[in-house]
């Protein structure tokens, strides 16, 4: 559709006053057109800054608080802009009041030359420790300079003109950068911009300060199989935890406790599990060995193995990249990491796919409407195109890509957005639980959600682990280039491609021959086993191709170490007996069965589960004759274990689970297993200085 920048509509849109198809239409229509992106861009950008400056001047000066009139609320777009205007010429006064009166008592005005302020509030000549003002150059009352418009660079995604968290460029303590009216601008009154205060003495963002978040885990601890017979957990197929527990690693730290979770480093790695035989996505494998770390117990082992689905014979795609472009992005190990990533993955889609980029910083823009898969140039000259630079605004993008995703939605295909970002979220919804919630409610839409995490010192991993557990998808972390191409192009069918989805395991063990277990990892996955048979409960997601892992460590019954046995007893039950009467339809407890496993499972478009089940009896195996895939899983949780110093670690040591993973090794034809013993051995010495 054509537009006009007088269009009171382009100017709703601006202000987040439209919603639906009336938005996408808007948006699309938008992302065409370069003065309607700056128009929106530098509207929004100038309503902020009404709403701060408004507040800001109501705090600090007492005569406003009774003549400025009241920031009216968005009734519709022609009343808010008329009152905007007026509102504009009020603030902009108010404004030039206090750069003069800050500037007096300074005892001096633009046009006198580099000073210095000193405490006393007299001026010296220029030293390193006084701030500096350049000739004739405007100030804010705090004293720092403020840079004109031609000295602001551009936003390379709209393309509006924007004082960027980058650090290009100063500006003001309290956000307001002063700019040159420019013949770039649609409307004069757009000449004056916000911007993001820069952290103390230094102009980019700041990496060195470390934020990062990890949710807590409280491991599982033995339960006894007499009281607890069942154990329920949601499958997880998220490996990012062993990719940024190996960056930590590779920077010569040994990671944060919380950062370890065990059930992803051991499913990082593929097993040797054979494909299903029938009309099932995935197959179902059991097998166990006496425990390395205490040799009394036993190892089990379950593994899944989900349908390979080669690239050709992918269905219809139709994704939306949702691309963090915030000042926290700046970094080569950030947006330019996701723009080399996305490449990557462009070179594999063809004409069944479409791909949209949206991005958000402060705002949020449809940086490529969605375009077939066959049009490469065009998808990568929008991927080249994008910069990072203002804060981040997650929510207000999220809901964009899921409205472009719906627009292209492919039934019976794949409908995904793809997030990339450090989780940084530091305007528009930040509560986690809100934002969690809002993925939670998009994933009813049938489109799923792949998260990639990138970034150190600001990663907010807890944040994008529970919005891929929401979200129906998978959360990877990308650590370097070559994590991307595993993520996104090896294993791009499993990544992309879900197979089954709320997939549940449910274990019950026979007390006659198991005294206690333990579930190894799993910790943000346990279910209630009442919500085994919930389906209205969400669970986790397998791809094409995807293998899962789970490991328990049994304690026999008659073995010398029971841990479960120092748990406190609970007092005599008041009105029944202790403990559940067996069903009449159980198998006899002498039967030789160690444990019995079940399975549900979703279609990826279905709401009804399917149930599987299968036993397994003990052959009573010892470690040194176990599989190789056993013994490699076994290394790579134990040293989760000693990363993570749990309690129940044994007698295992990192030289121990280098030979472990060494004996494990096998073909390993893309070398990730070699690199896992050269970690250990790095983390190793790391231990030791």
């Amino acid at each position: 559709m054509n537009i006009h920048l007088d269009d009171p509509k382009l100017t709703a849109y601006a202000l987040d006053e439209l919603s639906g198809a009336e938005k996408m239409e808007m948006a699309t229509a938008v992302a065409a057109s370069p003065a309607a992106q700056q128009y929106v861009a530098e509207l929004r950008e100038f309503s902020g800054l009404l709403h701060s400056e408004y507040d800001a001047e109501r705090a600090t000066l007492p005569a406003l608080r009774t003549n400025i009139l009241p920031l009216p609320q968005k009734d519709d777009p022609w009343t808010f802009s008329r009152r905007l205007a007026l509102a504009a010429t009020i603030a902009l006064a108010a404004l030039i009041g206090v750069v003069a009166i800050g500037t007096m008592k300074r005892g001096g005005l633009p046009g006198q030359g580099k000073r210095g302020l000193v405490a006393n509030g007299s001026t010296t000549s220029h030293s390193a420790e006084t701030p500096v003002f350049a000739e004739d150059e405007p100030v804010i009352a705090t004293g720092t300079p403020i840079p004109m418009a031609e000295e602001v660079g551009p936003n390379p995604v709209l393309g509006i003109n924007r004082d960027l968290i980058d650090g290009s460029g100063g500006r003001s303590a309290n956000g307001l950068a002063l700019a040159k009216s420019s013949s770039a601008a649609p409307n004069a009154m757009m000449s004056y911009q916000t911007a993001p205060a820069p952290p103390p003495l230094a102009g980019r963002y700041r990496h060195d300060f470390d934020t990062a978040e990890y949710g807590h885990i409280e491991e599982n601890p033995f339960l006894a199989a007499k009281g607890n017979p069942l154990s329920t957990f949601s499958i997880d197929v998220d490996t990012a935890s062993y990719a940024n527990v190996r960056r930590f690693i590779e920077d010569g730290a040994l990671p944060p406790k919380d950062a370890v979770r065990i059930e992803e480093i051991i499913n990082y790695f593929t097993y040797d599990y054979p494909q299903p035989t029938d009309d099932t996505p995935f197959s179902i494998n059991l097998d166990a060995a006496s425990c390395p770390w205490a040799p009394t117990h036993r190892l089990v082992r379950i593994g899944l193995k989900g349908r390979e689905m080669p690239n050709e014979k992918r269905p219809s795609s139709n994704l939306v990249f949702l691309l963090d472009v915030s000042g926290s992005m700046d970094g080569p190990n950030r947006l330019p990491l996701v723009k080399q990533a996305m490449r990557l993955l462009v070179d594999k889609l063809g004409e069944n796919d479409r791909v949209a980029i949206v991005v958000y910083a402060g705002g949020s823009g449809l940086a490529l409407p969605s375009t077939n898969g066959t049009q490469k140039e065009k998808i990568l000259s929008a991927i080249e195109d994008l910069k990072a630079g203002g804060s981040t605004n997650g929510a207000e993008g999220i809901e964009l890509a899921y409205q472009t995703a719906a627009a292209h939605f492919i039934k019976g295909g794949t409908n995904r957005v793809i997030l990339a970002t450090d989780g940084d979220f530091n305007i528009g919804v930040t509560n986690n639980g809100d934002l969690v919630r809002l993925i939670e409610e998009k994933a009813k839409s049938g489109v799923f959600l792949s998260v990639l995490g990138v970034g150190d010192n600001n990663l907010n991993d807890s944040m994008m682990q529970q919005l891929a557990d929401k979200g129906n998808g998978n959360y990877a972390y990308l650590d370097s280039i070559a994590e991307a191409r595993k993520v996104l192009v090896q294993q791009m069918s499993g990544t992309l491609v879900t197979i089954a989805k709320d997939v549940k395991i449910q274990v019950e063990f026979n007390p006659a021959r198991v005294a206690s277990y333990r579930l190894i990892g799993y910790e943000k996955r346990l279910l209630r086993k009442e919500d085994f048979n919930d389906d209205k409960v969400d669970a986790g997601e397998i791809g094409a191709g995807h293998t899962v892992t789970a490991l328990y460590e049994v304690v026999p019954v008659g073995a010398a170490n029971d841990p479960a046995s120092n748990v406190p007893a609970v007092d005599a039950l008041k009105y029944q007996a202790n403990g559940a009467k067996p069903a009449p339809s159980i198998a006899p407890q002498g039967s030789g069965e160690l444990l019995t496993v079940k399975l549900r499972y979703k279609k990826p478009d279905g709401d009804k589960s399917e149930l599987r089940e299968r036993s397994f009896v003990d052959s009573g195996a010892k470690f040194e004759n176990a599989t190789v895939d056993l013994k490699f899983a076994a290394a790579v949780a134990e040293f989760g274990m000693l990363l993570h110093d749990s309690a129940n670690k044994g007698n295992g040591t990192l030289g121990a689970v280098a030979e472990w993973a060494q004996e494990g090794k096998g073909a390993d034809a893309e070398g990730y297993r070699a690199g896992f013993i050269e970690l250990v051995r790095k983390a190793r010495a790391l231990k030791k200085s």
